[in-house]
């Protein structure tokens, strides 16, 4: 067992989150409402995550059974990525317009060279706001997952980003110097501070960057070469 552990946010640090795979997720909506109305702003959901997002929709449009509407998404996002002329096949009854899929996972500049790596000295991770199957499904396709499925956590269980980062952290089981947690957003700035662990704010995006700091971040990063640094520095690698 590796001395030290990176754990990652998926999407701003692994994967750019596209707005095929961002539409897929609201697509089991569409026999409910216009799904196409429903806010793309996740922060504008009372708990940041797929599971509890699911529930307040749900909530709202009084769907009684959420794991169906889970089921189907996971579905759905499967099919996609697999296989353009399958997905236009199976979302036909739900919905006749369908997203842009000439863009499906894409990995963020640099990410796969990182994980491979760090692979070679410390235990890898993933703490998402993702369902975990949906984390699987698009880092597989990018070659990705087998880095961080030894400790992958997602949005099933429901809570916020801490609560999720602190099942990565049960599991791997170090001193908080020990570890290393990587994110784009305000509540993984929240969850590296309050675990007490190393955190790298990282974005593509300067305002994002900001914003991370006035959030509390030290420690930034634009490209996973500086990220790569860092970590080295933070874990005397």
């Amino acid at each position: 067992m590796a001395d030290a552990a990176v754990i990652f946010d998926v999407d701003g640090v692994l994967l750019e989150l596209t707005r095929a795979e961002e539409d897929v997720f609201f697509r089991p909506f569409a026999k409910y409402c216009d799904e196409s109305k429903l806010s793309r702003d996740w922060n504008s959901y009372k708990i940041r995550n797929d599971e509890d997002i699911t529930k307040e929709i749900c909530a709202q449009l009084n769907i009684k059974d959420h794991e169906k509407i889970t089921q189907q998404y996971l579905s759905l996002l499967r099919v996609m990525l697999q296989n353009r002329h399958a997905f236009e096949s199976h979302t036909a009854p739900f919905d006749e317009r369908l997203p842009d899929l000439s863009r499906n996972t894409v990995e963020i500049e640099g990410a796969g060279k990182l994980l491979q790596g760090l692979a070679e000295h410390v235990t890898l991770g993933i703490a998402t706001a993702n369902f975990r199957q949906a984390a699987e499904l698009r880092l597989a396709q990018a070659g990705l997952w087998p880095y961080v499925e030894t400790c992958a956590f997602g949005a099933d269980g429901g809570g916020h980003k801490h609560e999720i980062l602190s099942r990565a952290l049960n599991i791997v089981n170090l001193p908080k110097s020990r570890i290393v947690y990587i994110g784009d957003n305000l509540n993984d700035v929240e969850a590296g501070l309050l675990h007490g662990v190393h955190f790298i704010g990282f974005s593509t995006s300067q305002k994002r960057l900001e914003d991370l700091k006035v959030a509390g971040a030290k420690h930034l990063s634009s490209n996973h070469i500086t990220t790569r640094h860092i970590i080295n520095a933070m874990l005397n690698l």
